[in-house]
């Protein structure tokens, strides 16, 4: 069956090329998520693409390419085209690939890599991974969420290159594998992390958040947040991209995310000391 044509859950966006109990999505039955209150529904993406969804190709800031849906899918996220030597890194997945994405992300230079910060953005992963020939990597510790038939390059510890100026840092935020990457001459040079919603770009974008689960409002345990805060006190960036289309804290990025975290800790009764 091609993967055009394989149940997608609308909820979430995660693609199940193999079968599943047509009665649940695993990912929206666990308690990060929910299912709707309609009850579960399944589309494939030959379904969206007759419905008029479509992929959209823009930059995010110069230099920084972003792959969304329109109209917003699932959880919304777009995902980041991450340019470098040896080539693109795919930060995060979309639901939806079709023709013209693909063409674009050709144009762009293709994806050499992809790299998932956790399940929730597992989406069409295998599609793309087959489109563009390239591996995908995932936390070891989030592999027994990765649907049947997905091929994956689970990886383990704290930190991965997997392309140079590429790095992979295992936070443990959101979920167990959750992951975020740091490009190391990203944005002018600064440095910049891209964090899907590991660490989250509030609306106020002066600061940052660490939740288990956003829906259901299940804060990040704070022995947590201070691992995560204290891995990346080690690498520089001054710029943080977060899941969405401007959700992007530029210039004070690392001091927002101490502070950010500070804030968090005495807001749930605690010392704020990292």
């Amino acid at each position: 069956m091609s993967l055009q044509d394989v149940p997608l859950c609308p909820r979430c966006g995660v693609q199940y090329p193999q079968a599943v109990d047509p009665a649940e999505c695993p990912v929206c039955t666990d308690e990060r998520e929910y299912v709707d209150w309609g009850g579960q529904r399944w589309t494939t993406v030959a379904r969206l693409r007759a419905d008029g969804f479509r992929g959209e190709v823009r930059e995010e800031v110069r230099g920084l390419w972003g792959v969304g849906t329109t109209p917003d899918l699932g959880i919304a996220q777009r995902a980041l085209l991450v340019p470098g030597e040896g080539g693109n890194v795919l930060w995060d997945c979309t639901a939806l690939l079709d023709d013209d994405t693909v063409a674009r992300v050709h144009e762009l230079g293709g994806v050499a890599a992809i790299a998932i910060s956790h399940p929730h953005y597992y989406s069409t992963m295998a599609a793309w991974g087959r489109e563009f020939d390239a591996p995908i990597h995932v936390h070891a510790a989030d592999r027994d969420w990765v649907p049947r038939g997905v091929e994956v390059a689970p990886w383990d510890g704290d930190a991965l290159e997997v392309l140079p100026g590429r790095m992979l840092l295992h936070l443990g935020v959101h979920f167990a594998g959750g992951t975020v990457l740091h490009w190391a001459d990203g944005v002018d040079g600064r440095g910049a992390l891209c964090a899907g919603d590991i660490v989250t770009v509030v609306p106020d974008r002066r600061w940052v958040g660490f939740m288990y689960s956003y829906p259901n409002l299940i804060p990040a345990h704070p022995d947590t947040v201070r691992r995560a805060v204290r891995i990346l006190s080690g690498v520089r960036y001054a710029s943080l991209f977060g899941a969405w289309w401007g959700h992007v804290v530029q210039g004070d990025a690392h001091d927002a995310v101490v502070r950010s975290a500070q804030r968090y800790l005495r807001h749930i009764g605690l010392t704020p000391n990292l």
